[in-house]
């Protein structure tokens, strides 16, 4: 008789557990949105937070392009130095760049760490880091001054 009513009782433990995981699954309270994440980010935080990074880094890129490639579109002096290619080849490509890189970083940074602050911290040193570069690397070509 005691074997019986300790079956009914975990029994009826076993319901009760049932019935909150249950409660819990409905409500969204304790389940994981991903591998590795923890926080109470949601799937549509996580994508306007990545759109943001994106919008953030083209604009950054190409602000910081621009005053570098003025003198290929204006043509300089008496209009000597003008190449419009840098409107059609450098501008996207800058352009792309500010805004993928980051996000990419950003979106492995979520996977791998799992937290949203040290994945947003990493996209932006990422970003400063690339700014970076693009000021030290790129030049705009300029024809020779006294090439007729």
């Amino acid at each position: 008789m005691v074997a019986a009513g300790t079956a009914v009782a975990a029994g009826g433990v076993d319901a009760g557990v049932q019935q909150q995981s249950r409660v819990r699954q409905r409500s969204g309270v304790g389940q994981r949105s991903g591998v590795g994440q923890r926080s109470g980010v949601g799937e549509q935080g996580r994508g306007c937070a990545g759109c943001l990074i994106a919008l953030v880094g083209a604009s950054a890129a190409v602000l910081t392009w621009a005053p570098h490639a003025r003198v290929s579109v204006t043509g300089g002096f008496e209009g000597m130095h003008r190449d419009l290619s840098v409107l059609y080849v450098d501008l996207p490509l800058i352009a792309l760049g500010g805004a993928l890189v980051p996000v990419a970083v950003w979106s492995l940074g979520l996977r791998l760490l799992g937290r949203p602050w040290a994945a947003l911290l990493g996209a932006l040193v990422t970003l400063v880091l690339g700014v970076w570069g693009l000021t030290g690397w790129w030049e705009p070509y300029e024809r020779p001054e006294f090439a007729g």
